[in-house]
């Protein structure tokens, strides 16, 4: 029995309750396949980038990449680098894009309500046009060749609320990361001292931000 019910299974069943947009709304000509004045400005300005990808088996994955306004870089009207910074040694994005040579982008500006969505051919590369001038001298970097370049509108963080500070939950609502990560590690059968997982994370962010 698959886990949802009702299931829609054809472009023609979702568009029996999601009809077209008419001709005259702009969403039917914002896409554009190079990365025009505005892309870059904003590109340039977004410190946070949301990088949507999937193995070859479809498996799917997202994971945020931050940095410095101006951290990644447009290098010409379709290519785009993003520094690879030392993670948790996961690589599940760059996994990702060697198989399958594709990746989604969702650019992210502080206090704008609007996002800048890219999609395109993607690789891992050691490119030297891709590392310069980037802190901490990375060793790799995710290209991506832009083919799709749209904005995304406002509805989504207006209806979440994420930029309006009274709608954020108390910072001790939630349970600190280092007790999550105790936690989910006793389900795996791996017994974590909570000191010893609040030194990892202390560790990590003192010497592994670049």
């Amino acid at each position: 029995m698959p886990a949802f019910q009702e299931l829609i299974t054809s472009e023609e069943g979702l568009r029996e309750l999601v009809p077209p947009p008419p001709a005259t709304r702009l969403s039917r000509s914002k896409e554009l396949r190079e990365l025009d004045e505005h892309a870059r400005a904003w590109i340039a300005a977004s410190p946070l980038v949301l990088v949507a990808s999937a193995d070859a088996d479809g498996r799917c994955d997202v994971s945020p990449r931050g940095g410095p306004a101006g951290w990644a870089r447009v290098l010409d009207d379709h290519r785009i680098a993003l520094p690879d910074a030392p993670g948790n040694g996961r690589i599940d994005t760059l996994r990702n894009v060697v198989q399958t040579g594709r990746a989604g982008l969702l650019f992210v500006v502080p206090g704008r309500r609007d996002v800048l969505r890219v999609n395109g051919s993607a690789c891992v590369t050691r490119d030297p046009e891709a590392l310069e001038g980037i802190p901490g001298s990375p060793r790799l970097a995710l290209g991506v060749v832009a083919e799709e370049v749209f904005f995304h509108c406002a509805k989504a963080l207006l209806r979440s609320g994420v930029w309006d500070p009274d709608g954020w939950p108390a910072p001790d609502a939630l349970a600190p990361f280092s007790v999550v990560l105790r936690d989910h590690a006793a389900r795996n059968g791996n017994d974590v001292d909570l000191d010893d997982a609040e030194a990892q994370i202390v560790e990590s962010l003192a010497t592994r931000m670049w």
